[in-house]
C-alpha cells in the first residue's frame, strides 16, 4: 500500500489522504501499510473517545445543512466570541428549515476579566438578529474551562424535547473541545457507545453520541469560512494569532494622522477626527506598533515579516495584497472594527474617519461595540 493509491476510510468512508490533517480522511504516511487503516479522526474516536476537528469546504457543508433541514431536530450553532463576524453563519435559516436553533458563544475564557456577561449575551443576540437569524436562546460558555456547560446541557434538554441535536460551527470555534466535553459527560455512564453516522449524499461521517433510546447528539465537521485571515497563515503563525490565553486589551491614545500596525497582518490609519482611544483586542502574542501615518508606508516596506510580524518573513507570500476599507466613526456610539480571524479595535464614541488595510478577501466590518 502507498499514499498514491485511492482508498477510503472503512470507518467513515472519507477518501484517505496524507496532505492535510485538518481535512477529511487524513492518514499519516507511516500508517498506509496497514490493510485496515482508519483515518485519524476515526482512530481518535475509537481508541481515545475523543473527537478531532476536521473541516468541510463550504459547498459540502451546505449539503450537510440541507440534510438537517429535512429532519426534526434542535440545532446548536457555536460561534467564536473573539471572531463573531467571521464565525456567525448568516444563511443558517435557509438550510435548517423550521428547526429551532440555540446560539452559543464559546471561548468566554479569552475575553478580558470583569466583562458584563449579560451585556455580551444581549449583544450577541442583537448581532444574530441583524444578520437575519432568530435563535430560541443565547448562551455563553468556555468549552476549554467547562464554564456554564451544565447550564447549557439543561437548556438542550428543555429545547430539544426528545429530538436529535446537531452541533454546527466554523473552523476554530472550539467545537471539537466542546464535543469532547460531551463525550466525557455521556461516556461516564458506561452504557453509551460512541458511533459514527453518515449523511445521505456525503462520504464524511458524523460523531454520534446516543443520549437515550430514541435520540442522539451529532457533531458535524467544521466549515471553512473563506473570509478569515487564519486561512492564509502557516501553522507557526496560527499559534500566535489564535489567542491561547485571556486577551489583555492594549489602549492607544491616537491623534489624527497616526497609524497602528497589528503585527504584519493589518494597518489602521486615523485619518481625521477627535483625538481618542483605540483599544485593541487581539492575541497577546501579536505586537502592536504606533507610528506617524507619513512614515507608515516606509515602515511597512522595510519591516514586514520582522518588526511587523506575524507572519514571519518566510510566510509573507501566503497573504494576498492588502486592500483599504474606510469607515466613519459615529459621535456618541461605541463601535468596533472587526477583522475576521484576528480580533477587533474598539472606539469610545467620538467622531472620526479610519482607514483599515487588510489582506484581500478578509472581512473587515464595523459594528456596535461588544464590550
Amino acid at each position: 500500500m502507498n499514499p498514491g493509491e485511492k482508498r477510503v476510510c472503512p470507518g467513515c468512508g472519507a477518501p484517505l489522504q496524507s496532505e492535510d490533517k485538518n481535512l477529511p480522511g487524513y492518514l499519516p504516511i507511516h500508517a498506509w501499510e496497514k490493510e485496515e487503516a482508519v483515518c485519524l479522526r476515526c482512530f481518535r474516536i475509537k481508541h481515545y473517545n475523543e473527537a478531532v476537528q476536521v473541516d468541510l469546504r463550504e459547498e459540502d457543508f451546505l449539503q450537510v445543512l440541507h440534510s438537517i433541514g429535512s429532519t426534526e431536530a434542535l440545532v446548536v450553532h457555536l460561534v467564536d466570541l473573539i471572531d463573531v463576524n467571521g464565525t456567525l453563519l448568516s444563511g443558517l435559516h435557509r438550510f435548517i428549515g423550521q428547526n429551532p436553533f440555540l446560539l452559543v458563544g464559546n471561548k468566554l475564557d479569552l475575553l478580558p476579566q470583569r466583562v458584563n456577561l449579560d451585556r455580551i449575551r444581549r449583544w450577541l443576540l442583537m448581532m444574530a438578529m441583524e444578520w437575519g437569524l432568530k435563535p430560541v436562546d443565547v448562551m455563553l460558555i468556555s468549552a476549554l474551562k467547562g464554564s456554564y456547560l451544565q447550564e447549557l446541557l439543561e437548556k438542550l434538554e428543555a429545547y430539544r424535547k426528545g429530538k436529535n441535536v446537531y452541533f454546527i460551527g466554523a473552523t476554530n470555534v472550539g467545537k471539537s473541545t466542546f464535543m469532547n466535553r460531551l463525550l466525557k459527560e455521556y461516556g461516564e455512564k458506561g452504557t453509551i457507545e460512541i458511533t459514527t453516522s453518515r449523511f445521505p449524499g456525503t462520504t464524511l461521517d458524523l460523531i454520534e453520541i446516543p443520549v437515550d433510546e430514541h435520540s442522539s447528539f451529532y457533531d458535524t465537521p467544521g466549515v471553512m469560512t473563506p473570509h478569515q485571515i487564519i486561512r492564509y497563515l502557516s501553522p507557526e503563525d496560527l499559534k500566535k494569532v489564535i489567542p491561547q490565553k485571556r486577551i489583555n486589551p492594549k489602549v492607544y491614545q491616537l491623534e489624527p494622522e497616526q497609524t497602528l500596525f497589528l503585527g504584519g497582518m493589518a494597518r489602521i490609519d486615523f485619518i481625521s477626527g477627535t483625538p481618542q482611544s483605540f483599544i485593541v483586542y487581539i492575541s497577546n502574542e501579536i505586537p502592536v506598533h504606533r507610528t506617524k501615518r507619513s512614515h507608515a508606508g516606509e515602515l511597512q516596506e522595510k519591516h514586514r515579516g520582522e518588526l511587523l510580524s506575524p507572519p514571519g518573513k518566510e510566510n509573507l507570500d501566503r497573504l494576498p495584497p492588502w486592500v483599504k476599507h474606510s469607515f466613519n466613526l459615529k459621535e456618541g456610539e461605541k463601535q468596533d472594527i472587526a477583522i475576521s480571524g484576528l480580533g477587533w479595535v474598539s472606539f469610545s464614541g467620538k467622531k472620526g474617519r479610519v482607514d483599515v488595510f487588510a489582506p484581500k478577501g478578509v472581512s473587515v466590518q464595523i459594528r456596535k461595540g461588544m464590550i
